[in-house]
């Protein structure tokens, strides 16, 4: 067996692993759909010093049409609308998420209201937030524009979404961490379980991982209180990240292999629908994600399989 299919024959056992998991939400939606948290890492952001949660109206979306999924966390304050991400992979899409977010949530504040009316419909100002963890290296901030997706660069796009993306892997911004400790706290509980992986299982490094966190006073109180459903999401989330990885490279390993005209981002394109069909997804499901006609999906899927 060459060491492609072996490769592809581990991705495959580890999908049919995870795909018997239930656990939907993250350690990162669970920390911060807490007001109280929300409001510290909101004040973070935004310098600001809130100290009353009732000033925080949280419009996370629970079930977004978009994809049939949750965005992580957004919340209003004094008519400031901020949506957060959590991100362990880099992902250019992210400003065609917030778009259909963003939308959605404006939804909210005019439901009652007549959008034909002569009055104009007052609504919150939006800033859009990514924050990064993930092994691939990326600098301490960085902005992406929905306009970097546009066929023709205008010099003014008529319709532009700016996502910073902020990384908070240890050593980036300690600054902005150190202003909300929580996050900080997160951000080390991920990067311990990430150093045991490389010598231990993920079980056994996650479990590590949470009993030294609660030993060192690490979001000791929230581990003690959701120690078995926190060990459980995180063995699921760092499984799920280590098998889109392998996948992905698969694909692109594949892709490269089939030696199309378009070249390493055709490759890379064709890689991340092989991955995801791999790991269960509907065409319909991967259409969304990479905002592709179904048909086209479907042609590259069928060209693969041929060959």
């Amino acid at each position: 067996m060459s060491k492609r299919q072996k490769k592809k024959k581990s991705a495959t056992k580890s999908r049919r692993h995870t795909a018997k998991r239930n656990f939907k939400d993250t350690v990162f939606r669970m920390l911060f759909k807490e007001p109280e948290r929300l409001l510290e890492l909101y004040n973070a952001i935004n310098c600001t010093h809130y100290t009353n949660p009732d000033d925080l109206t949280i419009t996370t979306l629970e079930n977004a049409i978009y994809m049939s999924m949750k965005n992580d966390v957004s919340c209003v304050v004094d008519m400031r609308l901020n949506l957060y991400e959590h991100q362990s992979s880099v992902n250019p899409n992210i400003p065609l998420r917030d778009l259909h977010y963003v939308s959605d949530t404006f939804l909210q504040f005019h439901t009652d209201k007549d959008i034909y009316s002569s009055h104009r419909i007052p609504l919150p100002n939006p800033k859009f937030i990514v924050f990064y963890n993930g092994r691939e290296q990326q600098p301490a901030r960085l902005d992406m524009r929905l306009s970097d997706s546009y066929i023709h660069r205008d010099a003014e796009p008529q319709l532009e979404l700016i996502v910073t993306q902020i990384n908070i892997n240890p050593g980036y911004n300690d600054e902005f961490l150190q202003a909300c400790p929580i996050l900080r706290e997160y951000s080390a509980y991920v990067d311990k379980v990430r150093r045991y992986q490389r010598e231990m299982t993920l079980t056994d490094a996650v479990n590590k991982a949470v009993d030294e966190c609660i030993d060192e006073g690490i979001l000791a109180d929230f581990l003690k209180k959701n120690k078995a459903v926190v060990k459980n999401m995180s063995i699921y989330e760092y499984d799920e990240e280590l098998h889109i990885k392998t996948m992905m490279d698969i694909g692109r390993e594949e892709g490269r292999e089939e030696g199309r005209q378009e070249g390493r981002q055709e490759g890379r394109r064709e890689g991340e629908i092989l991955a995801y069909y791999n790991m269960g997804l509907s065409i319909e499901n991967i259409s969304s994600k990479m905002m592709l006609p179904v048909k086209e999906i479907e042609n590259i899927l069928n060209s693969i399989n041929n060959t």
